[in-house]
């Protein structure tokens, strides 16, 4: 079950059809989908939780915490909707736009995608512009 939560942000619509897009992600990557929490949140409050639990000492538009068990995707994934703002703003791309790259980056981490080298950006890319290209005719 995918749910979505808001902790110091105004709460904005996530239509039951951004669910669905979400899980046909997941069964396309060959996995099942479990637990998922989206936390809609402010900056500062990603900020917190970038400090407390990862030691990292700046801002950040996503943080995924992986509760994945085998093929089933399960996680925690905080979202800041400031820095999809700000980020939607520096790269001239719609808000909404961007907060579904984001969503699928988050749910692509938990499938096993990495971003850390130039190769995982790209290949991370290729596959948030693939499913972003594919959105309106899931959803």
């Amino acid at each position: 079950m995918t749910t979505f939560f808001f902790e110091d942000t105004e709460p904005i619509v996530i239509e039951e059809r951004t669910r669905t897009w979400l899980h046909h992600i997941i069964s396309s990557e060959g996995k099942k989908p479990g637990d998922l929490q989206y936390i809609f949140c402010s900056d500062d409050y990603l900020l917190q939780v970038n400090r407390d639990y990862l030691q990292h000492d700046y801002y950040t538009d996503i943080i995924t915490f992986d509760y994945v068990k085998g093929q089933t995707i399960s996680g925690d994934i905080f979202v800041s909707l400031q820095r999809i703002s700000d980020n939607a703003a520096v790269l001239g791309q719609d808000f909404d736009r961007e907060l579904h790259r984001v969503l699928a980056h988050g749910v692509l981490h938990l499938c096993g995608y990495k971003d850390k080298t130039e190769a995982e950006i790209s290949e991370m890319r290729f596959k948030e512009d693939y499913y972003l290209a594919r959105r309106d005719l899931i959803i």
